[in-house]
């Protein structure tokens, strides 16, 4: 439970561009409804997006899918598919499609400090054919995310540029935090299984069920 009080909250539209101005022409038309060449060429060099949705209620969710570059496949100008590969089985998007079908895509190149920003409608779909050509190492996936496309655009570099995201210096040496297995034992309190035990399925299912 949030205990922290705030005195100034901004309330409407009006109190955020008293504070932040208006977006100039260039930024708002560059909003395009349908995947031409740049989109195109952006979602066939990233191997990696993350995907937004919301239930019913409005309770969002933020989930990684990442996989070699161009596994995302452009069906037509207005619609792509993302595998969708095995999990934790937790599903939290898939279940927020099913009630709420509005999603939010930003797809990463690495090295590129720009992203490629769409959104749109999803439907969960289980065709033969479509899900066969995402075969990868002899898997196919279960099932493949269908985005209706109804605005994309491109981000620019700033929160890269900011962050140093794709410097080499920027990365930590892994040790600096505890692993999955600790962090998820402490926050779970779970005393089915030993940290060693954990360690070991992680490793083991990181292995063996990529896809």
């Amino acid at each position: 439970m949030a205990t922290t009080t705030f005195r100034q909250i901004v309330k409407n539209e009006d109190e955020l561009r008293q504070v932040l101005g208006h977006p100039n022409e260039l930024s708002l038309g560059k909003e395009i409804h349908a995947l031409d060449e740049h989109c195109r060429n952006f979602i066939a060099r990233s191997p990696f997006l993350l995907i937004g949705t919301a239930n019913a209620d409005g309770k969002g969710d933020v989930s990684p899918k990442g996989d070699p570059a161009g596994f995302v496949q452009v069906l037509d100008d207005n619609t792509l598919v993302i595998p969708d590969r095995p999990g934790n089985r937790r599903a939290d998007s898939l279940v927020n499609l099913l009630e709420n079908p509005q999603v939010g895509l930003l797809f990463m190149v690495p090295g590129v400090e720009e992203t490629l920003r769409i959104n749109g409608t999803a439907t969960i779909v289980r065709d033969e054919e479509l899900l066969g050509r995402m075969t990868v190492q002899g898997k196919q996936p279960l099932l493949g995310i269908v985005v209706e496309v109804r605005e994309a655009f491109l981000h620019c570099a700033k929160a890269f540029k900011r962050s140093h995201l794709w410097a080499a210096e920027s990365q930590i040496t892994r040790s600096e935090l505890p692993s999955l297995a600790e962090m998820v034992l402490d926050h779970t309190n779970d005393q089915s299984c030993t940290l060693e035990e954990l360690e070991e399925h992680i490793e083991v299912a990181n292995r063996t069920t990529m896809y």
